[in-house]
């Protein structure tokens, strides 16, 4: 169960530096550019999962399953975030910043399909 917090908290401090760090070097500005930053928080939570199973006591090796399940709750999370709070701009969730909530995303996504 330790094991799983300290992985946890190292996919989120690590989705949030890299993946800015990352998109510094991707040219997109606009709405696109949050779901490329779906993409590239995806394949670093995994990464940073597949890098904790090999160090860390008591977490498994993700399989291919967890990285698709990762990409596509942020890219649903991104899309959330992108399309509904114009539509209903009264709903608490358009307070949370959208990089944040794809990398809620993500972890969420690495976490359900374990």
């Amino acid at each position: 169960m330790l094991g799983r917090l300290v992985l946890l908290l190292l996919q989120v401090v690590g989705a949030y530096f890299i993946g800015q760090t990352v998109m510094g070097y991707i040219p997109i500005k606009g709405d696109l550019s949050i779901f490329v930053y779906a993409v590239v928080v995806s394949v670093i939570v995994f990464l940073i999962g597949v890098i904790g199973a090999q160090v860390i006591k008591d977490v498994s090796t993700p399989s291919s399953a967890t990285l698709s399940a990762t990409l596509v709750l942020a890219l649903i999370f991104a899309a959330i975030w992108t399309f509904v709070p114009p539509l209903v701009p009264d709903l608490p969730w358009s307070k949370v910043p959208d990089r944040w909530a794809v990398i809620i995303g993500a972890v969420l996504g690495y976490f359900a399909k374990r």
